[in-house]
């Protein structure tokens, strides 16, 4: 689980056994997918019962298909339309699946590709899930439901406010609402990626505290993941997680539906479902989960409770970096991120701290010529200057035959070196380079200060955006809260201001493309805008402009 391939290979077990040479990892994981199983398994017997024979079931239907195909000698193999096949074999529907191998969405192979020990692993499998499924057979209670059952009926606090229920599994929380309504008499609206628009409207009338018609016909709601982003449900102070996820950076997103700046209560209530000592000691999940908001506290401070009584989140600012799905996953396409190199701070300055003392105790103007490997050769014989301008950070490069800024992430891969690298003289030529990175900087700074009154209406990303948020559908659109409209006001402000980053205007307009629903529109919005572009950027601009500019760090490479 540490090793996000192996969600990979979850999907292509199969692969696995092909009888070409496979890799070590291959291998291990091959090993270990039995293990993964039983984690996963064991998730969902966390989450309630119901969820686990449901899983349970899935398993075992997809197992005796995979040998039915496999016994009439091919093999199909989908990741994202397995589901499909399965429909399509059982109703021999063969041009559906042919249709999905000639569309390059589907991979066919023989009985003869794989290893015996395929067939013998996946029989041994299927046995061991049937033994489970007998053993579980005759269970009709539920520990976990009962005894929620009991808090929500006997709790205070839980017995007056409005509630938000999160659980990652939609079975769950079809099983939650049933026993809710019989045990408390009222009605549950339930809500996942399944349900309607109407239904949305619904949710929001009854738990967004600035709905434009407000409506009491639902004290509870019980949802998946799918409400945690973009929807305000700030007529409750409570939040339940019937099961704590994987990723903590979600625990954070379901806070945030209740935790709003203009929420009226003056106390916020957030209960939690830890796994039981057995479960937990194979799954490691409430010390994975709490390890991780640890590590955020100790490089990025603070100040809301999430987890247990101890533990609290200090920034605001961090919410930004947990909604990065990359914190946690390592799913970044280039494998890094800032967090990386916040963790080589900390460990220096926790193991090396006469080291750690030595940088503390540079200069500012600081310079150094050292030579870069051949990997970087476009780079030869540059100079890269750290500028920091009030609350910028910026950086730039240039030689003979160019200037440029580079984004965080590609400056820090340069200026990364060991504390054994050599030095060599300054060349005559660091001067020089170092002026063009001076203009460089000054020249961006002015267009930042005086942007063009009239952006090109060509290519650009931040200007297709607008257009689709002063399209007709979304000028008639009748379900946005006031909040929404104001939302929607701030980003055409800064378009129109010019201070939607490239980058992300790219990101954004990639995904609102092929998108006509307002409400999804407005959480892509949501999804991918950080807060600090609308509260920063005008006061950091203007206090950076008139801020004096530092060189905080120069190197010459040759």
């Amino acid at each position: 689980l540490t090793n996000p391939n192996m969600f990979k290979y979850a999907r292509y077990t199969p692969l696995l056994y092909l009888k070409d040479e496979i890799s070590d990892f291959e291998k291990t994981a091959q090993r270990n997918m039995r293990g993964f199983m039983k984690i996963l398994l064991v998730k969902r017997l966390e989450s309630s019962f119901f969820a686990f024979l449901q899983t349970l079931e899935r398993f075992i239907y997809s197992y005796e298909i995979f040998l039915k195909a496999y016994n009439e000698g091919f093999v199909y193999i989908s990741k994202k339309y397995w589901q499909k096949i399965m429909e399509y074999f059982i109703d021999e529907n063969y041009d559906a699946i042919q249709k999905l191998l000639d569309d390059e969405k589907a991979e066919k192979y023989t009985r003869s590709s794989f290893t015996k020990q395929l067939e013998t692993d996946i029989k041994s499998d299927l046995e061991t899930l049937m033994k489970i499924k007998t053993l579980w057979g005759k269970i009709d209670f539920d520990p976990k439901l009962d005894s929620f059952l009991n808090k929500i009926n006997h709790d205070n606090v839980l017995k007056k406010n409005k509630l938000i229920i999160f659980t990652e599994s939609k079975e769950t929380a079809t099983h939650l609402k049933k026993y809710l309504k019989k045990s408390l008499n009222e009605n549950i609206l339930l809500y996942h990626g399944s349900s309607s628009e109407k239904l949305l409207k619904t949710v929001i009338e009854n738990f967004d505290a600035k709905a434009r018609h407000k409506k009491n016909d639902y004290r509870i709601i019980v949802t998946t993941e799918v409400l945690s982003e973009g929807i305000n449900l700030h007529r409750s102070n409570v939040v339940i997680n019937y099961d704590i996820p994987w990723n903590p950076t979600k625990m954070i997103q379901r806070v945030g539906r209740i935790n709003r700046v203009d929420t009226p209560f003056k106390e916020i209530f957030i209960y939690n479902f830890f796994p039981t000592e057995e479960a937990n000691d194979i799954i490691k999940l409430k010390e994975a989960a709490i390890a991780k908001i640890n590590y955020f506290i100790e490089m990025l401070g603070n100040d809301a409770r999430l987890l247990t009584d101890g533990e609290e989140i200090k920034s605001f600012e961090l919410f930004n970096k947990l909604t990065s799905k990359k914190t946690f996953s390592d799913d970044d396409e280039e494998g890094e991120s800032e967090l990386k190199y916040l963790k080589v701070i900390e460990d220096i300055r926790d193991n090396e701290k006469d080291l750690f003392s030595k940088i503390k105790s540079l200069p500012k103007k600081a310079r150094v010529a050292r030579k870069i490997s051949h990997k970087n050769n476009a780079f030869q014989n540059s100079v890269l200057t750290y500028f920091r301008k009030g609350k910028l950070e910026k950086f730039y490069i240039s030689n003979d035959n160019f200037s440029t800024e580079l984004d965080f992430l590609s400056a820090v891969k340069l200026f990364e070196a060991k504390p054994q690298t050599k030095s060599y003289k300054l060349p005559d030529k660091y001067y020089e380079f170092l002026a063009k990175n001076k203009l460089k900087i000054e020249n961006d700074l002015n267009n930042e200060e005086n942007p063009p009154k009239n952006p090109s209406r060509g290519k650009d990303n931040s200007i297709r955006i607008l257009k689709i948020l002063k399209s007709r559908e979304m000028r008639k659109y009748k379900g946005f809260t006031e909040t929404d409209e104001e939302y929607l006001k701030k980003v055409k402000k800064l378009i129109e201001d010019g201070a939607m980053p490239k980058k992300t205007a790219k990101t954004i307009f990639n995904k609102l493309k092929e998108e006509t629903n307002p409400m999804k529109i407005l959480a892509i919005l949501k999804m991918n805008l950080p807060i600090q572009l609308f509260n920063d950027t005008k006061s950091a601009k203007d206090f950076s402009l008139n801020s004096p500019k530092e060189i905080i760090l120069s190197e010459y490479f040759l």
